[in-house]
């Protein structure tokens, strides 16, 4: 998913699930930021607060569309209709009063 940003970002948000010392070097190797936080079992990571006080926009993100069944159980075979799925679980989100 890295590979297919079309610029690269200056800070890369992710939960617990994506702590893993490859993963935030491929980040750093890229030019930008990790804002992930340890996990439990390892030591604490350099992050400046305000960009890890701002990824609950992205856990908040994440816990609307997994509303959606097929978003969380993730139906849908193909990458295209899976991404398509949340398309629509966004835009009805979006438009939600």
């Amino acid at each position: 998913m890295l590979d297919n940003l079309p610029s690269i970002p200056l800070w890369v948000v992710a939960d617990k699930g994506y702590a893993s010392n490859a993963f935030r070097e491929r980040i750093w190797d890229m030019g930008a930021r990790p804002a992930i936080p340890a996990k439990r079992r390892d030591g604490s990571v350099a992050c400046p607060e305000w960009a890890y006080r701002c990824r609950h926009f992205v856990e908040n993100l994440w816990a609307r569309l997994k509303e959606w069944g097929a978003v969380a159980t993730r139906y849908e075979k193909t990458a295209t209709s899976f991404l398509a799925v949340i398309h629509i679980a966004a835009a009805a989100d979006w438009i939600k009063p």
